[in-house]
């Protein structure tokens, strides 16, 4: 233990807790933040059968380590994934991830009753549901007839190469939300954003469906990690 010096005991504007409340959260690393989820650090023995302690910031920063300090490699994680950094536990790996859901949830929150004034943003929205993915998944915004945003739903879950759509439960619920308009967006989890016959020919039956009941359909979007493709923008809507 020689060198270790608990936080307790360094300067107060060097302590997480002190240094946000001192000069704000944006003032802290990504290790300081993630140092306070920890809450406490841990203490251990190596294989040489020598007690090991770490504070919260060191293994704050063996976590953002093991991620190549990525904020997005870190939410893709799971909970056993998190615990083989030495020292985090189930209790930390699952506040960890809480954290990171109540970060998407707000940004959710925040799009309620956000105006969509162009497909951009419907892709921005799409990706902060999806991109983290390994599974596809199908979403829809729905909209009212100033294309206000009423809800921002999830419709299903698959595979790694496909999920299972149907045109009824979306359109239902548009007609219980009295959207006049939607916008879907699945992701593909192999990175690209190029769509399948599969793709195009749902698309096809969703814009059908909606034409029947006065409900617009946007735009569908692909969303992946080399980018995105919109069907309205390359003309297939």
């Amino acid at each position: 233990m020689e060198g270790y010096l608990p936080i307790t005991q360094w300067n107060e504007d060097d302590r997480p807790r002190e240094k946000l409340l001192l000069k704000g959260r944006n003032a802290l690393s990504d290790a300081e933040l993630l140092a306070i989820l920890l809450g406490t650090g841990s203490r251990y023995m190596d294989k040489l059968g020598n007690w090991v302690t770490r504070s919260a910031v060191d293994l704050a920063r063996d976590i953002l380590h093991k991620t190549g300090n990525n904020l997005v490699s870190l939410a893709r994680m799971t909970p056993l994934e998190l615990q083989e950094v030495q020292g985090v536990g189930m209790a930390k790996a699952i506040t960890i991830l809480a954290a990171i859901e109540l970060g998407a949830r707000r940004k959710l929150a925040s799009e309620v009753r956000e105006k969509i004034t162009s497909y951009r943003e419907a892709q921005a929205i799409f990706r902060s549901k999806m991109e983290d993915l390994t599974v596809e998944q199908f979403w829809v915004i729905f909209l009212n007839t100033t294309n206000q945003i009423l809800q921002v739903s999830k419709l299903s879950e698959g595979g790694i190469s496909s999920t299972v759509v149907d045109p009824g439960p979306i359109f239902k619920m548009a007609v219980l939300l009295n959207a006049r308009g939607i916008i879907l967006g699945h992701n593909h989890p192999s990175g690209v954003p190029k769509p399948s016959e599969l793709d195009k020919g749902l698309t096809r039956k969703l814009v059908q469906a909606g034409n029947v009941l006065d409900i617009t359909v946007h735009d569908h979007l692909i969303i992946a990690s080399q980018g995105y493709f919109s069907f309205s923008e390359e003309g297939l809507m």
